[in-house]
């Protein structure tokens, strides 16, 4: 089946040759923002540190002239944070004074909206399903990405907070259970809002806003119950750059399995009548599916290795057994054995949609369960 093969959305061989000027500016813009970033705070990085401020203007260009949307989100997140952090003006009481930090741009009050908006969006997709309502479908994509963006937002200027509750407090926000749980929501949202624009189809984020919307439910409810949202030191094994690239990596990988099984179940359905005349193809499921995993098991095959060097770094030793890793490698066989089906056996069907399924509970173990029923090395994520 051909697949929205004009979407322009989509990388071509040609890609350098298609540049506008505006692509030329955005690169510009990145490459400006990096030298600013290293001439004002580059006495504060370290030699990797600096390497990956320089890697990200590169891979930041590529994703913005290859897919448009994600450059324009780009902007704006920048545009929303830089605004937020110039009415801090180097006093985090501005939180709770100025009227668009406090309602609006603090931290907690964007991602409060990110909630708001994923839950709206998912009530939104739902609807244009069941009603066959292209509007109701419309509408739950715009506040899927309008929850993208104050979830991005909330993040880089929770990063700017922690630096002013004190310079040996700053850190990227990746570091407990609750910044990573808002991490799962947006990395989970934007390869959805991806694969939407690539296959130009809606119906399948009824079902990948569900399993966001419950991690947004877990996060509100960790937030209310133990003060999660509070930000706190790092504890001595996290003060690594390591950080920065691991987790992202690791939580690449935990989305796009999430979604991967979420598409699963819209494939179960539609194969057993349930809905079928209201969701895409089979074939594009299964394509949804295959191409997830794909890119899923890639950067969580990165982001064990890089945890391997960290652990060698941080405790003496590449591999130590500690439940989180154990269970990391449970995720990292489980889906290295798909792959190895679908790409030698021909896997398809049935089979795989619930094999990919069934691998959402083991990602959930590995992700949230050894935090609360396991104790080990890992311990940003406990409960």
């Amino acid at each position: 089946m051909e697949l929205a093969q004009n979407n322009p959305y989509i990388e071509n061989p040609s890609l350098l040759k298609r540049l506008s000027i505006a692509d030329w500016l955005f690169g510009a813009l990145l490459l400006g923002g990096a030298v600013f970033a290293l001439n004002r705070y580059g006495a504060f990085m370290d030699v990797y540190e600096k390497g990956i401020l320089l890697a990200a203007v590169p891979t930041f260009a590529w994703l913005g002239w290859s897919w448009k949307p994600a450059r324009v989100l780009m902007l704006l997140i920048a545009v929303l944070s830089l605004g937020a952090i110039a009415m801090y003006g180097g006093n985090l009481e501005m939180a709770n004074t100025k009227f668009f930090l406090k309602y609006l741009l603090s931290s907690q009050s964007a991602i409060l909206w990110m909630s708001t908006f994923f839950f709206l969006s998912t009530l939104f997709y739902w609807g244009g399903l069941l009603a066959r309502s292209d509007f109701g479908s419309s509408v739950g994509s715009k506040l899927c990405w309008a929850a993208i963006l104050m979830g991005f937002t909330g993040m880089m200027v929770r990063w700017y907070e922690s630096y002013l509750l004190g310079a040996d407090i700053g850190h990227i926000p990746v570091s407990n259970l609750y910044e990573v749980f808002i991490l799962f929501c947006m990395i989970t949202a934007l390869f959805y809002v991806f694969y939407e624009a690539k296959y130009a189809t809606r119906q399948v984020g009824a079902f990948v806003l569900l399993v966001i919307s419950a991690a947004v439910g877990f996060l509100l409810w960790y937030m209310l119950s133990r003060g999660a949202s509070d930000i706190q030191p790092l504890v001595p094994a996290l003060q690594s750059w390591w950080m920065k690239i691991h987790v992202p990596a690791n939580f690449i990988g935990y989305g796009t399995f999430a979604l991967a099984a979420m598409v699963g179940v819209a494939y179960l359905l539609k194969a057993k009548g349930i809905l079928a005349d209201r969701l895409p193809e089979l074939e594009v499921l299964d394509d949804i599916m295959y191409k997830a995993i794909a890119v899923g098991f890639a950067f969580f095959t990165i982001a064990t290795i890089l945890g391997a060097l960290w652990a060698a770094d941080a405790w003496g030793g590449y591999w130590s057994w500690d439940p989180k890793e154990t269970w990391a490698l449970i995720v990292w066989l489980n889906y290295a054995a798909w792959l190895h089906m679908r790409l030698m056996k021909g896997l398809r069907g049935q089979v795989a949609a619930w094999w990919a399924v069934g691998g959402l509970l083991v990602t959930s173990f590995a992700f949230l369960g050894v935090n609360m029923f396991l104790s080990g090395l890992h311990s940003y994520g406990e409960l």
